[in-house]
């Protein structure tokens, strides 16, 4: 199950037709106000239309259970950046795994050991997010990680984002 943004555009809107070509199911999350700009992914699994980007990040994180980050722009830094708080202050222990090809996310990962170095960041979580270079091996270890996760799941952790709003369009 993939659960996504929701649009057409870009690498996930890829992502989403060779989820769903391959029989798999995905689960669009899209703000009502982005829907204008972007196309809606007219095939998916499900549709919802939130109010706003908040409200989409939070279902995202609850429906998924890890996140693969590919290379992109502003979003998708915005939506790792919250992911990665949420794990820090373990609000969620789900496995955070980035693609890096061609070296997109090297910048980041030296980000986050400078931080650390700086002591802007405890050293431990400059290693939230595991970054692969090769599809096949990212995928190894997110299953190895899920595994752990689904070990320590004992945990009662609370949910990721401040309280719980209902999605205004399912289709």
């Amino acid at each position: 199950m993939l659960v996504y943004g929701g649009s057409t555009v870009g690498l996930m809107g890829i992502t989403a037709n060779a989820v769903l070509e391959s029989g798999g199911q995905a689960t669009g999350v899209i703000p009502t106000f982005l829907s204008k700009r972007e196309p809606k992914h007219p095939g998916l699994t499900e549709l919802i239309e939130v109010e706003d980007m908040h409200t989409r990040k939070r279902i995202m994180a609850e429906r998924a259970d890890a996140f693969i980050i590919l290379p992109g722009g502003f979003g998708t830094l915005d939506e790792l950046a919250e992911i990665m708080t949420w794990r820090q202050l373990d609000l969620h222990r789900k496995p955070i795994v980035a693609l890096n090809v061609r070296g997109y996310w090297d910048g980041l990962k030296g980000q986050m050991e400078y931080m650390a170095t700086e002591g802007f960041i405890k050293p431990h979580h400059a290693d939230l997010v595991r970054f692969h270079d090769d599809a096949a091996t990212l995928l190894d270890v997110l299953l190895e990680e899920g595994e752990k996760a689904e070990e320590q799941a004992g945990a009662n952790l609370p949910g990721p984002a401040h309280g719980h709003a209902e999605a205004l369009d399912r289709t």
